[in-house]
Formats: structure tokens, sequence, C-alpha cells
């Protein structure tokens, strides 16, 4: 699955790295960052759903979100780098369950769940 038109004008670089796993990654700019000067909480949601679709979709069968959760552990600056790593938790015929750990700099700085169901 390739990157869509949402995810490219936002910056995102991204790839599925193998069947039910995917990793996205942008460089913070100053229209990423909320009043406090730190990444703005839709934005890395947005990063994580979209590491999220690219890993749900990677086995060929259409898959659209049931449901996302997303904490948020530490703030971020311009110019840094943020990566969403995107993993499949629990695979059946019908859903899918992914976990996404957002990071900086090798810290944590936010985990997103996700539940898909699987059109066939």
């Amino acid at each position: 699955m390739h990157l869509d038109p949402f995810m490219i004008s936002l910056g995102f670089e991204g790839e599925t790295t193998a069947p039910g796993e995917a990793r996205m990654r942008v460089q913070l700019r100053p229209e990423h960052l909320n009043n406090w000067g730190s990444a703005h909480g839709g934005f890395l949601f947005t990063l994580a759903d979209s590491a999220f679709a690219l890993a749900s979709n990677s086995h060929g069968t259409l898959a659209v979100s049931l449901s996302a959760h997303m904490e948020y552990f530490r703030p971020t600056r311009v110019g840094d780098t943020v990566e969403a790593v995107a993993r499949e938790v629990s695979l059946t015929r019908r859903t899918g369950v992914y976990q996404v750990e957002v990071s900086c700099q090798g810290e944590l700085v936010g985990l997103f769940t996700g539940t898909v169901y699987r059109k066939t």
C-alpha cells in the first residue's frame, strides 16, 4: 500500500516493513505545533493512524478502522523527527488489532491502539 495524498501533504514518509507492520516518520515543522511549541496531539494521532492504515492494509484485504485510542507521554519540538511503528497484535478473518509506538530520539512520545474491520 502506498501513502495517500493526505499523508504526503503532511510531509510523512513511510513504508510497510512486513505483513502487519509499518513505519512512518516526519520532521516536525512549525505548522505541526500547538500553541505551546510541541507537536499538536491531532498531528501525532494522524501520524500513528497513518502507520496503522499501512500495517492493517498490508495483507491485501481492505481494512477500515472501527476504533482508535492514543495516550500521550512527552512533548516534542520543531525540527524533531518523530517515528510511528505499527505492529499487528491480533488478526482474524474479520478484524485486526494494531499497536503503534510513537517515538522521538529513542523516547516514547505516545501509544496508539486501533482496531479494524477486514472487508471481504
